[in-house]
């Protein structure tokens, strides 16, 4: 099947992917009263006197918006608002089948860091959570830590964090197979934008200690002034050999590649120049830096991709339903590294010891069972972190 055109064709039919849907009966005079006014100003008046009553009293409490200024979308890049909508559109849709979250796309005619803060600020009364995506770098770091420090609901990068959680849920499994600890790990990550940043930082919180991290300027190196500040940050902390050179320079003697780049930047040869049984994630969309079978053929050990062509889809759909069904249920005031780490181990623990192959490293992405088990454990990581408005610590 051509996806592209087929998908093209089943836009002008369908119109939208989502809508919206009336939860309650309007087909009286009764019910015309008690859903609208005069009833209605009762509801009002509470939430007047008690703002968090706009909880249990509206929609908002299930409501997330799927935000974007269209800069960074899908790996099409800077194509603008309005042509992020089936992407932002498509999230929604996800969002509603495998968490029950009420989402829609709210695309910001903007690429002002200020004016983008402010909008999301100004109309955050509305929302339970808010998802931010396809923001590019290095705007969406400042916009996600103004809006996170701000307000006092959860405030989530997708490409960020959720491309984080889920390839360390995938990393998690890999290690189970080659038999390798996360300590003892020598990782490079090919990507130096929002995902590859936000992965290295993740990684190094679950224990990864050896990472480096490549750019197209090549390998962050502290003190090297090419980089932006958030590249310049995160080489503080990485590449602590103070290696110089390419992607090929990094990746010998390594044993896991992080790709989230571009297609085709990685050779057979840079694979075999990788320790034994290495694991490459190569994420690109929506051609890989290397195709899996070249991978194999040049003796990696386990390939998982970003698309749902080859085997181990490591896909972002797995991660946000669940994170959001569990920050909403128990009214979490953000979401934290404890309920991400969560989400990552509740991913992971979908695949059970007898389904683990090298070729079923991670559930699929409508594996409805995955969904609610992230939920679950995002919900009680927030709980035991003390960040849940409804639950008190411990």
């Amino acid at each position: 099947m051509n996806y592209r055109q087929e998908s093209l064709k089943l836009h002008y039919d369908w119109k939208g992917k989502t809508e919206v849907k009336v939860r309650v009966p309007i087909t009286n005079q009764e019910e015309l009263s008690l859903a609208y006014t005069p009833g209605v100003a009762e509801p009002c008046m509470a939430v007047h006197e008690d703002v968090e009553r706009s909880f249990d009293l509206t929609r908002r409490w299930n409501t997330v918006p799927v935000i974007t200024d269209g800069t960074a979308v899908l790996g099409l890049g800077d194509i603008g608002p309005e042509a992020g909508m089936p992407v932002m559109e498509g999230k929604c849709a996800l969002f509603k089948e495998f968490g029950g979250v009420d989402a829609y796309p709210l695309c910001i005619r903007s690429k002002d860091t200020e004016d983008i803060i402010k909008t999301i600020e100004l109309l955050a009364g509305s929302w339970g959570g808010i998802n931010l995506e396809d923001i590019s770098a290095p705007r969406c770091f400042e916009i996600e830590r103004r809006l996170k420090a701000d307000l006092d609901i959860p405030v989530f990068h997708d490409d960020q964090h959720g491309t984080a959680i889920v390839t360390t849920a995938a990393l998690i499994n890999a290690l189970k197979l080659t038999g390798k600890k996360a300590q003892n790990l020598k990782l490079v990550i090919n990507g130096a934008g929002a995902a590859g940043i936000t992965i290295a930082k993740f990684l190094l919180a679950f224990g990864v200690q050896d990472i480096t991290v490549c750019s197209s300027k090549g390998i962050l190196v502290e003190g090297d002034t090419r980089f932006n500040p958030a590249q310049q940050e995160l080489s503080k902390v990485t590449n602590r050999a103070h290696l110089h050179g390419t992607l090929a320079d990094a990746m010998k003697g390594a044993d896991v590649l992080i790709g989230v780049s571009v297609a085709n930047c990685v050779t057979k040869d840079m694979v075999r120049s990788m320790a034994e049984r290495p694991i490459l994630f190569t994420c690109a969309n929506p051609v890989p830096e290397i195709l899996p079978q070249d991978a194999l053929d040049a003796g990696a050990y386990i390939v998982g991709t970003g698309s749902s062509e080859y085997k181990n889809q490591i896909n972002n759909v797995l991660c946000f339903p669940g994170i959001f069904r569990g920050a909403l249920d128990v009214r979490a005031k953000t979401i934290n590294y404890e309920m991400m780490m969560a989400a990552s181990y509740g991913i992971a623990s979908g695949i059970s010891d007898s389904e683990l192959s090298t070729e079923h490293i991670i559930p699929y992405a409508y594996d409805h069972k995955v969904h609610e088990s992230v939920a679950k454990a995002v919900a009680e990581a927030a709980v035991r972190s003390g960040v849940s408005k409804l639950y008190p610590k411990g």
